[in-house]
């Protein structure tokens, strides 16, 4: 995941890139961490950092979220898998 060339707050938000890029993020959980879909809210502290990252403009902190979001939908996936084991 890459940002797009540009200064934070210097460019209006490009709402198709950060709508591809959340698009990105779910599909790898989705593929990869089917589990953590049914426990969407250990997602929520990231879902909302890359909300107001978005109304800052700010690209690399919005990135940032959205690597978070997907490293707790792996350990919530992964402590889902644990218990059932």
């Amino acid at each position: 995941m890459t940002a797009p060339d540009r200064a934070v707050g210097a460019q209006p938000w490009d709402t198709e890139w950060a709508a591809e890029k959340a698009t990105e993020a779910l599909r790898y959980l989705g593929t990869n961490y089917p589990e953590c879909l049914d426990a969407l809210r250990v997602l929520d502290a990231y879902e909302m950092a890359a909300h107001e990252a978005a109304v800052r403009g700010d690209w690399e902190a919005y990135l940032e979220a959205l690597k978070g979001y997907m490293k707790a939908g792996r350990n919530a996936a992964l402590r889902i898998r644990r218990g059932a084991a």
